[in-house]
This record gives C-alpha cells, sequence and structure tokens, in this order.
C-alpha cells in the first residue's frame, strides 16, 4: 500500500480528533486529503509529533489525540513511546506509518525493518498495537484500533516512494499554531 493511500483511508476517520502530523511527506500528504483547522501540521522538528500529541492529549483529555508519524521521526525520538506510555493517555491514537526510509529527504533508509516499532510501543506500555501491510487490513485494524481506549498505536507498513504532485502545507507555522490552538480549545 502506498503512504498516501493510507493516509487518504485513516483522515476521514479522525473527523473529530485532534490531528498533528509529522513534519515531510506525511504532512503533505494529510494536508493534500482536505485541510481542516484541528490539523496541526509540523515543519520541521523532526521527531517531535509524538511528544506534542502527548501533550495535547493530556491539555485536552475529552478529545481524541491522532498523531500521524512516520518510522524515521519516530525513531528520531524514541523515548516518546515510553513518555507516551507512562502517562497513558486514554485519548492518544498513534498512527505510524512506516516506509523503511526518510521519504522526504531522499528515501535514505531507516532502521524500522529492524526495529518493529509497534512491538516496541507495546513494551513500552501501550494498551495495544496494531500493523497492516495492505489496505484491507488497514480498514480492519483502524476500526479496533479508534474504538480503543488510548494510548494504542496502528502501524501502516507501506510502500517507499512519493506521490507526484503533492503540494506544501501551505499555511506559514504561526498560521498554523494560532488556528490549531482556537480549535483545540473550542
Amino acid at each position: 500500500m502506498k503512504r498516501w493511500e493510507a493516509i487518504a483511508r485513516l483522515a476521514p476517520l479522525c473527523e473529530n480528533a485532534l490531528v498533528v502530523a509529522c513534519n515531510g511527506m506525511i504532512g503533505r500528504d494529510l494536508w493534500a486529503t482536505g485541510d481542516r483547522p484541528t490539523r496541526f501540521y509540523m515543519i520541521g522538528s523532526m521527531g517531535l509529533a509524538s511528544s506534542i500529541g502527548l501533550g495535547l492529549a493530556l491539555a485536552q483529555p475529552r478529545r481524541r489525540v491522532v498523531v500521524f508519524d512516520g518510522d524515521g521521526n519516530v525513531l528520531m525520538n524514541l523515548g516518546s513511546l515510553a513518555n507516551i506510555a507512562a502517562a497513558r493517555p486514554p485519548n492518544f491514537h498513534h498512527v505510524i506509518l512506516d516506509n523503511g526510509a526518510h521519504a522526504s529527504t531522499g528515501d535514505q533508509r531507516t532502521i524500522s525493518t529492524q526495529v518493529p516499532l509497534d512491538e516496541i510501543a507495546r513494551a513500552a506500555g501501550y494498551r495495544a498495537a496494531w500493523r497492516a501491510s495492505d489496505l484491507a487490513g488497514l480498514e480492519a485494524a483502524a476500526r479496533e484500533f479508534f474504538a480503543a481506549e488510548g494510548p494504542v498505536c496502528l502501524l501502516a507498513r507501506v510502500e517507499p516512494g512519493n506521490q507526484k504532485g503533492v503540494p506544501r502545507v501551505e499555511l506559514e507555522p504561526d498560521a498554523i499554531a494560532q488556528r490549531f490552538r482556537k480549535a483545540a480549545t473550542t
């Protein structure tokens, strides 16, 4: 399955959630599905989407928080999995799109083929973790994932490569932060 196909299937399931997208192609793919004020797109700050999502989940316990992350981002801040598990926010849902590469900078390999991030999340203390490698499996896992109490992880194994012509996020970082802050507190 392609990363953008997985995001296109998962994004509609996040309509009432606060969504944090990691930097790079994942944020751009999410942007391309249709922008919403409840979506926070990381511009830079590699590896910090899960930490921002944790803070958000703790600050807004009545709102579902969904983090769209990549394997490279999670590996950059692996300690966040332990912090998320220790805090145990029941509203935290962590999607990891694992293509085994840094897609935004030229597809350099990551080590995710040797380091199963869903198993690390589970071992750290996430309540549950699912893995999917095709769209049918993703849809089945997503039903359970979004119904589960967090923190939970859904790892989607996706093919390397980028969709041609995906636009950049057109908002400036300050504008993203201001409108997200307003959407998160209303």
